[in-house]
């Protein structure tokens, strides 16, 4: 079993910036797939970015591409959102996830089924 833990969450303006980390127990997330997702009030679980094993490669939705950037350090057990330029849309509850294999094939980076562990989730509010 995993169990992660999200935090750095909080109220920001619009236009100031979050860093998002997402600590891992339980078992190493050296060889697992990383990713954060966010549901906004009202609306369906969406994907944001994720991560390889290896951090080697990045994925980003198009709506955080450029102002968002996913990264990791195995040796802390750690995965990390930095959240830049930040919008009043971004204000959601942000969940770390982990796949349970190094990497994810085509577009299943983006569905949440992929993924086998999840975070309670961190509260992330931008002011207008």
């Amino acid at each position: 079993q995993v169990q992660l833990v999200e935090s750095g969450g909080g109220l920001v303006q619009a236009g100031g910036s979050l860093r998002l980390s997402c600590a891992a127990s339980g078992r190493t997330i050296t060889s697992y797939a990383m990713g954060w997702f966010r549901q906004a009030p009202g609306k369906e679980r969406e994907f944001v970015a994720a991560v390889t094993w290896s951090g080697g490669n990045t994925y980003y939705a198009d709506s955080v591409k450029g102002r968002f950037t996913i990264s990791r350090d195995n040796a802390k057990n750690t995965v990390y959102l930095q959240m830049n330029s930040l919008k009043p849309e971004d204000t959601a509850v942000y969940y770390c996830a982990a796949a349970t294999v190094p990497y994810l094939r085509g577009n299943n980076y983006v569905n949440e089924r992929a993924y086998a562990y999840w975070g309670q989730g961190t509260q992330v509010t931008v002011s207008s």
